[in-house]
């Protein structure tokens, strides 16, 4: 498992460079001046030179990446044009609501996929199995944020039982924190849900039909116990990696959700951020993000050796 700890290791650090490049190359290829943006209606010549002398941007661009990169390496992301606090610590203050959210949306996203995948699947043909496919496949076509919109017209302004928008950290009041990530984290974890509940059907429909199902219901075993025993746990490794994937894209912040409940997570922050050209605290986002992802994918590499024993990490 070391090995291939550290070979995944390696491996994430190439991508992440990859990032860099990508990023950087993107950000200034997009229009627009952003230390003229950034000083806005206090705009001076002197003002100008400065900002832009501090911000590294008057170097030439290899020599700017060059600096990006070997600072990023020991933490230091440079500093936002638009408030001047260090990008590291703005992404680590914007990194707990997005993780509460994504958390709340994944309990509900699973809690929603799996009873409803397997019962689709063990029922195949009935009526229920094809009422839970045309509902999982109307949630893959709507918006998460049209489902938002919805809730906060009939459980705000309508019923007037939840608050609109707005973030309280769950250390500090968790009902408060319950009562405003409900909706947002519904709104998401309905779309992610009927995504993970098709990919649980039809995993579940494969293992139905595997050599080690049929020779279980041969033994005699009641079809309950074959389903939770043989059939669930060998259909878990494809809808793991679903999974996580669905996990890893909450985990960089749902953007449209974040800005129509007013959740400042990674999600707003980075749309403010392209909004207003900041290139440190974009390139550090996306950085941030992509972290995310292949520790999410690393975690569920190693979990598919919990799940079957025929799979061994070396």
């Amino acid at each position: 498992m070391l090995r291939f700890t550290l070979a995944r290791a390696g491996h994430a650090v190439v991508v992440l460079l990859g990032v860099t490049v990508v990023v950087f190359a993107l950000m200034h290829l997009v229009p627009g001046d952003p230390v003229r943006v950034a000083l806005g209606t206090q705009y001076t010549p002197e003002s100008y030179h400065a900002l832009r002398t501090a911000s590294g941007l008057d170097r030439p661009l290899l020599s700017q990446y060059v600096h990006y990169v070997g600072s990023a390496a020991t933490g230091d992301l440079g500093v936002s044009f638009r408030t001047g606090e260090p990008v590291t610590l703005v992404l680590l203050e914007r990194l707990p609501a997005t993780l509460s959210l994504a958390f709340a949306a994944m309990v509900i996203a699973v809690g929603i996929a799996l009873p409803l995948g397997v019962y689709a699947a063990t029922h195949q043909g009935r009526v229920s199995d094809t009422i839970v496919r045309v509902v999982s496949q109307f949630g893959v076509s709507v918006p998460d944020f049209w489902l938002g919109i919805l809730f906060i017209l009939l459980f705000s302004s309508t019923l007037g039982w939840l608050p609109p928008s707005g973030y309280i950290p769950l250390t500090e009041d968790p009902l408060g924190w319950l009562s405003r990530v409900i909706m947002p984290a519904t709104a998401v974890g309905l779309v992610s849900g009927a995504i993970i509940t098709r990919f649980v059907r039809s995993a579940v429909l494969e293992s139905l039909g595997s050599e080690h199902a049929r020779a279980a219901r041969a033994k005699g075993l009641r079809r309950r116990v074959v389903t939770a025993r043989h059939v669930v746990r060998n259909a878990m490794v494809p809808v793991v990696t679903v999974i996580g994937v669905q996990a890893a894209i909450l985990m960089g912040g749902v953007i449209v959700i974040e800005v129509v409940f007013a959740w400042p997570g990674l999600g707003r922050l980075t749309f403010d951020a392209v909004s207003a050209r900041d290139y440190p605290v974009v390139q550090g986002a996306v950085l941030l993000v992509a972290a995310l992802f292949l520790l999410v994918s690393m975690v569920v590499d190693l979990l598919y050796a919990r799940i079957d024993p025929r799979i061994s990490i070396r």
